[in-house]
């Protein structure tokens, strides 16, 4: 692939949509922009997080002074892909056409799929975008091209008798009720009979207002997931985690390992069912569990993984990732091998709040190599912080990375390092 020359003009950048700040943005895309010469314009409805992120993280490694490639932080109601296309030909108009529109966000696929084809650049298609986060449609459209067909049934934003809409679509107990268009395993739970389901319908509703939801039968199994890169001509599956999930009835992430390869014939049955859903540009994180060799797919999420998972696959495949991803938006073509390092092995394990409170003590970022493994631990969440317990990736405190080519030594160095911190939450 050959390398972008920067561009002189800034018109020739990249417009970004985001909502909350993130590391796979703040850590990963920026950087990776600046890298490709690419000034970035970050359309946002968030603007003060954004750039007290991206001052925190121009501290950390700039020494205190802005790093290369810092965005032009734009507010903008990027919700609303006709405000994102408003905003960025208010941009045009003052320093040119936009060479790509992005973002890695659940949320807003859609509108920067619609925003791009405004404009004439690459993208993903809006539809896809749209199919894999309702995830009532996702049902519907694997079930229609006859790969796969999971027992759901979608439950109006004004509810009704939950117990009489089970019965009527034939789904058993338990099963799992979800926000049609959630992330991040938030408002996800397995209920077990009808008393259960009507009290938490009626709880996911008391947050999320008008919000419809979906019943669906609960898929057991090993859970994985698989990375997929793909520039709308061929779909690379880069690299698959395990995932070790809590206790019913909430589904948190607790840890993931990244597999030697992704697993066959698991894989080309994902991929698929991806290719049915339209899915083939850019990055795709998708969740499935293995029931007995057939893949079954839990959500699509049609974008890079996150909690940190994206920065260390990066690391360990050896790969150029964000600009990769980058590089399709721009229009380019993959080559037809990534040539990613394998053998690596990597342990993401999340420690997580169990109460609600104020973070009194926890330890400090650290990076350190003893015995073959790489530790790295950052922190989630500052000490001081309270915060309620919201039973999703949102109870983080901290995450630590170890990596390695021995998976005995990792578990054994990421066992010294628990037993050796501590998280204490205070009321």
């Amino acid at each position: 692939m050959n390398e972008a020359a920067p561009p002189n003009d800034p018109c020739a950048g990249l417009i970004l949509l985001a909502r909350n700040p993130t590391d796979s943005v703040t850590e990963g895309f920026l950087p990776a922009a600046a890298r490709l010469g690419l000034p970035v314009a970050l359309l946002t409805d968030q603007p003060d997080a954004h750039r007290e992120a991206y001052g925190r993280y121009a501290r950390e490694r700039g020494g205190g002074g802005p790093l290369p490639g810092e965005p032009a932080i734009v507010p903008c109601d990027v919700a609303d892909f006709r405000a994102v296309i408003a905003r960025t030909a208010a941009l045009a108009s003052r320093v040119g056409a936009p060479a790509a529109v992005f973002t890695n966000s659940d949320h807003l696929q859609a509108q920067a799929a619609l925003a791009a084809d405004y404009f004439g650049l690459p993208g993903k298609d809006w539809r896809a975008a749209l199919r894999t986060k309702n995830k009532a449609e996702l049902r519907r459209a694997l079930a229609a091209a006859g790969l796969d067909a999971v027992r759901s049934a979608e439950l109006a934003p004004d509810g009704g008798p939950a117990g009489r809409e089970t019965r009527h679509h034939g789904i058993p107990y338990p099963c799992v009720l979800k926000a049609r268009e959630g992330v991040a395993s938030e408002d996800v739970f397995l209920v077990a009979d009808d008393a259960e389901l009507a009290a938490r319908c009626a709880e996911i509703r008391a947050r999320r207002p008008g919000a419809a939801l979906v019943l669906e039968e609960y898929l057991d199994g090993d859970l994985y997931t698989l990375e997929t890169l793909g520039d709308g001509h061929g779909l690379h599956p880069l690299a698959s985690f395990r995932t070790d999930i809590s206790p019913p009835p909430h589904f948190i992430e607790e840890r993931l390992r990244l597999l030697p390869e992704p697993p066959r014939p698991a894989t080309d049955q994902v991929l698929a069912q991806l290719r049915a859903l339209g899915v083939g540009f850019g990055a795709c994180h998708t969740e499935y569990v293995d029931q007995g060799g057939r893949a079954r797919i839990i959500e699509v999420n049609y974008r890079a993984i996150g909690d940190r998972c994206d920065l260390a696959l990066a690391e360990a495949l050896d790969l150029p990732l964000f600009e990769l991803i980058l590089r399709t938006h721009l229009g380019e073509r993959l080559p037809r091998s990534l040539d990613a390092r394998r053998g690596t092995r990597v342990r993401m394990e999340y420690v997580c709040a169990d109460r609600s409170g104020a973070l009194k003590a926890a330890p400090d970022p650290e990076v350190r190599e003893a015995d073959g493994v790489r530790l790295d631990y950052r922190p989630l969440r500052e000490v001081g912080e309270r915060h309620p317990l919201y039973r999703t990736n949102r109870d983080f405190l901290g995450v630590l990375r170890a990596t390695g080519r021995d998976e005995e030594r990792i578990d054994a160095a990421v066992r010294e390092f628990l037993a050796a911190h501590r998280w204490e939450i205070v009321p």
